[in-house]
């Protein structure tokens, strides 16, 4: 490119002199245009001080931008050939940073909708498939930020959160979990058993009480009786209330004199012959 072409074949000091005033002009307005923008959308509720800050960085860019641009026209710079150079630089900026971008605006969009928030715990879909279980512990403008129970840290991409299913243990406060109880209980009062069972969980810690445990029979026959107890709890006790439920279903099992297991984790049913009639 001819650099000379561009350049005025002759200045007037007038025209230095209002290039000068147009760019600080342009500065002082950028300044007042970010404090503006940033005080705007800081009263937004659902526009996250990240999102808010790239904002108004963004609006101050473009007036300075704007006031150069400016400048230069009334210095008599040719200007077709810079905003051809322009839209080709950011035409290849685009495919260059579309991951990046995506997952820019896939960002704004979890801070905006706001489908997972600092500390939730959630389930995503691993590199495998197979489902993975962390807490929030950063929002980004690139990635979801999760430290699962192992002690692993996960980062999800914000356009995987946006396209993806998730699911979310916290939104509502409290996540239900349950125990299966299998047992030889051939007692004629079968009710008793799963009252006891209940109060037993709801007497464990971390089992929250405004939603009262349940017992409830799965399978009665006259050789084995299978019972679910249901509880609620908040979704970062889980695995300490369902143990505690475990052993507190395990306990009541031995005081009644009654054989059977507790687990968490019930495995597929045995093949085993039908109940004789």
């Amino acid at each position: 490119m001819d650099l000379s072409a561009l350049l005025p074949t002759s200045v007037e000091w007038w025209q230095v002199l209002l290039a000068i005033v147009l760019v600080i002009a342009g500065w002082i307005l950028s300044r007042l245009a970010r404090k503006g923008t940033l005080a705007l959308l800081r009263k937004a509720p659902t526009v996250s001080e990240l999102v808010a800050v790239f904002i108004a960085r963004f609006v101050a860019y473009s007036v300075v931008l704007l006031a150069v641009a400016l400048a230069l026209a009334v210095l008599g710079v040719n200007m077709q050939p810079l905003l051809a150079l322009a839209v080709v630089l950011a035409v290849v900026a685009v495919l260059v940073l579309r991951g990046v971008a995506d997952n820019f605006a896939a960002g704004v969009v979890i801070q905006a909708s706001k489908p997972v928030e600092l500390g939730d715990e959630i389930m995503v879909e691993g590199p495998d498939g197979t489902p993975i279980v962390g807490v929030v512990r950063d929002l980004n403008s690139r990635t979801v930020v999760l430290e699962t129970y192992d002690g692993r840290t996960v980062h999800v991409p914000n356009a995987k959160m946006v396209q993806d299913t998730i699911v979310n243990h916290s939104s509502r406060g409290l996540r239900r979990s349950e125990v299966q109880v299998r047992t030889s209980y051939l007692g004629a009062d079968t009710a008793d058993l799963l009252d006891r069972l209940a109060a037993a969980a709801a007497s464990v810690p971390g089992v929250d009480g405004a939603e009262p445990a349940r017992a409830v029979a799965v399978t009665i026959s006259p050789e084995r009786l299978t019972a679910r107890i249901l509880f609620w709890h908040a979704p970062a006790d889980g695995l300490a209330a369902t143990s505690g439920v475990v052993a507190a279903a395990s306990a009541v099992l031995q005081e009644t004199g009654v054989e059977g297991t507790a687990t968490s984790n019930p495995g597929l049913p045995p093949l085993v012959p039908p109940d004789s009639v």
